[in-house]
């Protein structure tokens, strides 16, 4: 599956950067084109409604806070979970890229960087998942 070059490595460095740049190209354009097109659903349906008051905040509905919650405003077509939907895709894209190194560094076996992926992966689900909030 994977062939070796002359100096025996598996995957070269810049074989490494042609796929992490691909994977991050691919992302944002992915993430921009997914929050464009639930723009302009929002224009369309929202687009000629009063301009709402600013002087008073109001959050985010529980329903676009969590990954269940955008899916299932994704699958109905919600103008505002879709564009969120792109924000999850912009933000999972260096995480991709992260796993990919990861990947990458454990079929090299370079056992170093792969522990020091391991921890930087780990930290960034740790902040995710775990709720905590500085």
């Amino acid at each position: 599956m994977f062939k070796k070059d002359m100096s025996g490595k598996i995957l070269g460095d810049r074989d490494l950067q042609k796929i992490i740049g691909t994977l991050l190209r691919f992302g944002v354009i992915t993430a921009s084109v997914i929050a464009l097109l639930g723009g302009i659903i929002y224009l369309f349906v929202h687009g000629m409604e009063v301009r709402p008051a600013y002087n008073t905040f109001h959050g985010e509905p529980s329903a676009y806070t969590s990954l269940g919650g955008i899916i299932d405003k994704v699958l109905s077509i919600d103008a505002r979970g879709i564009m969120q939907l792109g924000t999850v895709v912009l933000i999972m894209t260096p995480i991709l890229r992260v796993v990919c190194s990861l990947f990458s560094f454990a079929v090299e076996r370079d056992r170093l960087y792969v522990v020091i992926t391991l921890v930087v992966l780990s930290v960034i689900l740790f902040s995710m998942f775990s709720g905590i909030k500085i």
